[in-house]
């Protein structure tokens, strides 16, 4: 085979749409002709053609509703943004893997008293009204035995331990015409899923999602025996939604040795997504674009969202999925309250480590930010982004983040500044995640240090295992639901300082 690294690209959806690198504001990266080095791809990066692309995911979004979620009409324009910028390089032959996913979209509002209580929705939750008094639930709610007769009672969960799902199904079970289930930590909660159409264990009952205040105040007031009705008003669309992986890769390069690189490039309903995922899909992208630039590649590399992501690995023949030497996956990279957080490789600091020779993109990582004097935490494993299908199947996995919903410590304000105490991404999973909400030079040097990574390894994967894998034939995200295999059951609680 001729030496050359390939970018295959794999992000849920895509149409031809016009001028789109013109609307931008964006040159197609001229004639190959400057030899790929890792510093030469990272100093392509700037601010100015990221920003260029988060005005266009932007407007993208204004097309439904404000998201640019699953199927939708602002998914779609991002797909074709990307499908064409990338077409226009000459660099990349572009196909489509169409699949049909199942989407669910809620809202929900919760009143006490008459007045309203901030209230979050779970996915794959129902549509309906209920009106009762509140009804107490033992222990953490994920026993059927912590669930006492509900009959004509709204069910007050506590979060944690086991799936939301199973929490709320279990309140069905019990008879309860409604669930509440409060946090388990002293944050907003930023919206959870169900994980899955239905459930064995009862029927799903109109939910809403509280702060852990709000929860101590209702179990206060039954405690206190007083007469009170909670109100729950739920809105919901559960539906099949058929998208298509876009897959496009490099003319040149090692067939036998790939990276892959992936984001997911969709939103949550809830807002744009400009950081959750906007920023790594336009990072990764960014570096595809420059990569067109330089001749000498020796590998291959892939990028990917998690809905596409999964369904790429678990359709790609056995043969296939032995020819990609390692996965890098960018989620959430330009988090206001940024952290500079690196995937747990060897697992010293999560105890989670990743497949064998992920350990080596960790060093990787840790190396090209000691080199700036920029500390880094540790990211667990935590199945909770694209990675997942990658790590089922036995392929070194490493990446980058920023921080989702979780806390900045006093540690993390020592060594990023910032605020102790605030969410990294006060606006994440809500409407307020839009260019005001990135951390621009945050974002440029995570930005960079993927150039970087993606170089290095196209010129080398020394320390990188090639011996064949053991076939694995069920990927652990194989059987989850869309918004599932997006986030998990939780929130995206991957950052450790």
């Amino acid at each position: 085979m001729p030496t050359g690294l390939s970018l295959l690209i794999a992000i849920s959806v895509a149409l031809a749409s016009a001028n789109a690198q013109e609307i931008a504001g964006i040159k197609t990266p001229p004639t190959l002709k400057a030899q790929l080095t890792p510093k030469a791809l990272e100093n392509t990066i700037s601010s100015k053609n990221l920003l260029a692309h988060a005005e266009q995911f932007l407007s993208f979004s204004k097309l439904s509703n404000g998201n640019r979620a699953f199927g939708s009409k602002g998914h779609e324009a991002t797909i074709r943004y990307v499908k064409k910028l990338l077409d226009r390089t000459g660099y990349y032959d572009v196909e489509f893997q169409a699949f049909t996913y199942p989407y669910s979209e809620s809202t929900s509002q919760l009143t006490v008293d008459g007045q309203a209580v901030f209230t979050q929705a779970f996915t794959y939750a129902p549509g309906g009204d209920a009106v009762a008094p509140v009804g107490l639930v033992s222990n953490d709610g994920c026993l059927a035995s912590d669930y006492p007769v509900l009959s004509g009672k709204i069910a007050l969960i506590k979060r944690g331990n086991c799936d939301f799902g199973l929490k709320v199904a279990f309140a069905g079970g019990a008879g309860a015409t409604g669930a509440i289930i409060y946090n388990n930590v002293e944050t907003r909660p930023s919206g959870g899923t169900l994980a899955q159409p239905s459930r064995p264990e009862g029927p799903y009952v109109p939910t809403a999602f509280i702060t852990a205040a709000d929860g101590a105040q209702l179990i206060a007031r039954v405690n206190n025996g007083e007469e009170f009705e909670v109100s729950i008003h739920a809105e919901a669309i559960n539906e099949d939604r058929t998208t298509s992986n876009v897959i496009a890769t490099t003319k040149q390069g090692d067939r036998n040795n790939v990276i892959a690189a992936g984001a997911h490039s969709d939103s949550v309903p809830a807002g744009p997504g400009l950081n959750d995922d906007g920023s790594g899909s336009m990072g990764i992208l960014e570096v595809a674009l420059n990569l067109a630039k330089f001749r000498g590649l020796k590998k291959r590399a892939e990028e990917f969202g998690l809905v596409g992501s999964e369904y790429y690995v678990e359709h790609l023949p056995e043969e296939e999925r032995q020819k990609v030497a390692l996965y890098l996956n960018f989620d959430m990279i330009a988090s206001p309250n940024s952290g500079y957080f690196v995937f747990d490789g060897d697992g010293n600091a999560t105890d989670i480590p990743g497949p064998p020779g992920s350990e080596v993109i960790e060093t990787l990582y840790r190396s090209y930010f000691d080199s700036y004097n920029i500390h880094t935490g540790s990211a667990v494993f935590g199945g909770s982004s694209d990675y997942q299908p990658f790590v089922d199947a036995g392929i070194p996995s490493g990446g980058l983040m920023t921080g989702a919903g979780g806390l900045k410590t006093v540690e993390g304000v020592q060594w990023w500044g910032g605020d102790a105490g605030v969410a990294y991404d006060v606006c994440y999973h809500q409407a307020c995640d839009n260019i005001e909400n990135l951390r621009v030079d945050v974002w440029e040097r995570n930005t960079k240090a993927i150039a970087y990574s993606v170089a290095s390894f196209a010129k080398s994967i020394e320390g990188i295992p090639r011996t064949p894998r053991a076939p694995v034939r069920t990927l652990r995200v194989s059987k989850l639901s869309y918004e599932e295999r997006l986030h998990l059951t939780c929130d995206h609680e991957d950052d450790r300082a």
